[in-house]
């Protein structure tokens, strides 16, 4: 049996399950507390949700059904997760996506205040059903006073306010945190060591840590693209490493385009060390693919929208892909919520491109360039783009 906790976040549908799981991740983020967030619904609600503008939410928000090989995906990763989770599971599960609970060990539970006194005991049943062990029951609503009834053995309280875009935060969100990470609390050495220990390469590089070298303030760190030269210049260029640790999509892009064609490694919460996907550029790629794609030129660049077929891709399915070839006198814009390892894959094929960037929707419908050749376009830099979907 793994030996981390895996927390299920459960209730029936609009009881704010994934604001309240933003929430606790922030809190257990500031406190330098290891851990990850496993959506295990396939809408694509990452922290994206919670920090971009509202209309760029409702426009790439992606409402898809459950699949057999989402559900066993999401299990497969459970199963071998490297870090305790926090599984924001969906409203409706059937007999078949209950098997996600077999792999979790506990469970926050959450229904709209209106409908606790019959969601909730719905849902403690199903957590009973899987041995989970509950941690809280929370009834929510948007307005009026939090309230605590019980601490213990199980948190009971009325907690308010979780919408998106508005902060979370309060008496009930507090104290589930303080409870996650005593739950969660492993000797960061520990961890650390044990992850570090398996690294295929000797030149590691620890994300935190290297903001920490770079003196660019105290932990945890927030990244910002104008730091991108900067670390860049301090990193080796053409030569093979591994990056540890959390840091924003188009920090690890730069990163896997600035050590090409040298070998790089990552650490992914659920699969441990691999390396990127390979990407080959074609001029009529098969269509057959687990990436469909959509090409949009602007007079100043083209962008390269990407797209999952299934809201789950498994790493061996997706380790060779074919892409589009583009001109090679365009700047490129990457666009797509994908694994940190297929997109370092699709940054490093498309490296000659004269400059490249990611779009990244918390930054105001901007993306961020991560290689270029040309002045104009220097690395950190951001670029204005319409909103995918308009």
């Amino acid at each position: 049996m793994n030996q981390f906790p895996a927390v299920a976040i459960g209730g029936p549908p609009h009881s704010g399950k994934s604001v309240l799981t933003y929430g606790l991740t922030q809190r257990l983020r500031a406190q330098c507390i290891d851990h990850y967030v496993l959506r295990a619904c396939p809408d694509g609600e990452g922290d994206w949700s919670q920090e971009a503008p509202p209309e760029t939410v409702r426009l790439i928000r992606n409402k898809s059904p459950f699949s057999r090989s989402f559900v066993e995906g999401i299990c497969r990763d459970l199963n071998r997760r490297h870090l305790p989770l926090l599984v924001d599971v969906g409203g409706r599960p059937t007999p078949e996506q209950e098997a996600i609970f077999d792999h979790c060990t506990h469970a926050i539970l959450i229904a709209p205040e209106a409908t606790a006194s019959t969601e909730l005991p719905i849902w403690r049943d199903l957590a009973i059903r899987h041995g989970l062990a509950v941690l809280a029951e929370l009834r929510s609503a948007l307005t009026g006073q939090e309230q605590i009834q019980a601490h213990k053995p199980v948190l009971q309280a009325r907690v308010v306010g979780l919408e998106r875009h508005r902060p979370v935060g309060g008496p009930v969100v507090d104290a589930l945190a303080t409870r996650l990470a005593a739950l969660f609390h492993y000797e960061e050495s520990e961890l650390r060591l044990a992850h570090l220990s398996q690294s295929p390469l000797e030149m590691t590089v620890e994300v935190d840590r290297l903001a920490q070298d770079m003196g660019l303030g105290p932990l945890p760190h927030t990244w910002q693209p104008e730091e991108l030269p900067a670390v860049l210049e301090y990193l080796p260029q053409g030569e093979s490493l591994a990056l540890y640790g959390r840091g924003p999509a188009w920090l690890y892009a730069a990163v896997a385009i600035h050590v090409a064609p040298a070998s790089l490694f990552q650490f992914d919460p659920r699969l441990g060390w691999v390396q990127p996907s390979t990407v080959r550029l074609q001029v009529n790629p098969a269509a057959h693919q687990p990436l469909r794609w959509q090409v949009v030129e602007t007079a100043d660049h083209i962008c390269l929208e990407l797209r999952l077929v299934d809201a789950y891709v498994d790493y061996s399915e997706a380790r060779e892909l074919a892409l589009p070839s583009i001109p090679a006198d365009r700047g490129l814009v990457i666009s797509g919520r994908l694994p940190y390892w297929l997109l370092t894959g699709v940054v490093t094929a498309y490296r000659g491109q004269p400059w490249l960037a990611t779009y990244r929707p918390q930054l105001d419908d901007q993306a961020v360039v991560v290689a270029s050749r040309l002045p104009a376009r220097p690395v950190g830099s951001l670029i204005q783009m319409p909103t995918p979907g308009r």
